[in-house]
């Protein structure tokens, strides 16, 4: 059985979704592997041409693949794990989110980096895996270009602002060698996997895919991580990217507590107790339930605030993004 995971855990990914691994044993590593970075692979679904997938990766030399698979039909799979040993399949019994997807890959490797990909993407350019681990600066994350299949480039670069003490997320296209970004769009990027376990992972008790992204990336950097854009690897949509959902949901509020509230005084973070009663008035919800999502996640600021660097209006104010 799942559980939520609440907290960001001392041990990472400690409460685990229920899931069979088929193929990828002993010996299990692709020609040209021993790069230092494994694939995992998300599906969207679809009837993609798995077996040419699959052929690229193998090609492109990474040590695993790590591909999820979603409680659907899974005709193939016998075939596909005897051609390509080197994969790992993990079969999830329940849907869960993408975040929680990756961090469950990330346990099933050990390679020091791993690229996170989906089934309805193709590598144009810089996708071998020994070249990439030559190539790229090692930080928390490095998302690559992506282009819509027109090749045109999609602005998948995203910045912050506040506009009336609302946050505001801009969105413009890659220009140069590493400009920063609030997030890996879509998840895909190049992922140091120690600075990801210590950083917890994606938070499994959001749903919604776009406010679990902005958690990730806005705790990241305001515990001092990077995450930024790279030229040299580029990947298109085999179809239109998929939209992301800005509603204001239950995972916005706890979003909002982490990673706006916060104010850092005096080298920790704190969510100040004069919030409540504006919180309280925003969510809707009853004075019973706004307290409760309040204080337990106050709490966890109070227990991971001297992991902060800054506050998100801090970051906002050093926010820089380079131009050619």
């Amino acid at each position: 059985m799942r559980g939520v995971m609440n907290t960001i855990p001392t041990t990472f990914n400690e409460t685990l979704p229920s899931y069979t691994a088929v193929g990828g044993g002993a010996g299990g590593t692709s020609p040209g592997g021993g790069s230092g970075i494994s694939a995992i692979l998300l599906n969207r679904g679809g009837r993609y041409p798995r077996r040419t997938l699959f052929t690229e990766l193998e090609k492109a030399g990474f040590d695993t693949v790590i591909s999820l698979e979603g409680p659907q039909d899974r005709y193939d799979l016998e075939d596909l794990s005897s051609r390509f040993p080197f994969v790992r399949f993990i079969l999830l019994q329940d849907t869960i989110s993408p975040g929680e997807q990756i961090n469950l890959g990330v346990t099933e490797t050990a390679s020091p980096l791993f690229f996170v990909l989906w089934n309805d993407l193709r590598i144009l350019h810089g996708g071998d895996s020994a070249k990439i681990v030559s190539w790229l600066q090692r930080r928390l994350c490095t998302a690559p270009v992506m282009q819509n299949a027109g090749l045109e480039t999609l602005p998948t670069l995203t910045g912050p602002a506040f506009y009336r003490s609302k946050l505001q997320a801009l969105h413009f296209s890659p220009e140069v060698e590493a400009q920063p970004t609030l997030y890996p769009f879509d998840g895909v990027g190049v992922y140091d996997r120690e600075r990801f376990v210590r950083l917890g992972g994606f938070d499994g008790a959001i749903r919604n895919p776009y406010w679990q992204l902005m958690d990730f990336g806005f705790r990241a950097h305001l515990w001092g991580e990077e995450i930024c854009c790279t030229q040299l690897v580029r990947l298109s949509y085999d179809g239109e990217a998929a939209p992301e959902d800005t509603t204001a949901d239950a995972g916005y509020r706890r979003f909002y507590l982490r990673n706006l509230a916060p104010v850092f005084r005096d080298a920790r973070a704190h969510v100040p107790l004069r919030l409540f009663p504006g919180y309280l008035f925003k969510t809707g919800e009853g004075l019973s339930t706004a307290w409760g999502e309040f204080r337990e996640n106050r709490q966890w600021v109070a227990a991971y605030g001297r992991r902060f660097q800054r506050d998100a209006h801090m970051l906002t104010n050093l926010w820089e993004t380079p131009r050619p």
